[in-house]
């Protein structure tokens, strides 16, 4: 299996002869639960090529909490005992 990567960029602020410091996008497909209630404010998903981020639902602008593969799959065995 090919490791997933994910895609960086140089800042467009940049000049192109500089090395700065590169970004990736965040996730935008983030999900509520199916465990979750009509209307509760809780913890949503969100898929990432190297993992998976999480968010508060309350405050989806602010930030997120990213997982790389392996702990987020440690995580979700331990969640499902």
């Amino acid at each position: 299996m090919r490791p997933a990567v994910l895609n960086f960029y140089k800042s467009s602020y940049s000049a192109h002869d500089i090395n700065c410091v590169e970004v990736a996008h965040t996730p935008t497909n983030f999900r509520k639960s199916s465990y979750s209630g009509q209307g509760v404010n809780c913890v949503e998903v969100g898929d990432l090529p190297t993992g998976a981020a999480i968010r508060d639902s309350k405050h989806p602008d602010a930030r997120h909490l990213p997982f790389p593969t392996a702990e987020w799959a440690t995580f979700l065995r331990a969640a499902q005992l």
